[in-house]
């Protein structure tokens, strides 16, 4: 993941490739990809998206009323969750 890059994580596959079909149709650069063992989620896929389209990606995910785990971003030893 590249360190400009944010995580989304969830609890359900579902929700995983709905949100993954809302933020291809608005045109947001995602990439699919395992969820790492170090973040806790029911779902094995997330989602890495750049940094500058995070309150694009907010408000999707609000106003879709899609259910995340959370937005994580990458720290040298593992990963911290964005206040939201």
């Amino acid at each position: 993941m590249s360190e400009d890059w944010l995580l989304i994580a969830f609890d359900s596959t579902q929700q995983a490739l709905r949100a993954e079909m809302l933020l291809e149709y608005a045109d947001i650069d995602i990439d699919t990809c395992p969820t790492p063992k170090s973040i806790t989620a029911g779902c094995a896929l997330s989602i890495q998206f750049p940094h500058e389209r995070l309150e694009d990606v907010k408000a999707i995910i609000r106003d879709e009323s899609v259910e995340i785990r959370g937005i994580y971003f990458k720290t040298g030893d593992g990963y911290a969750t964005i206040n939201e």
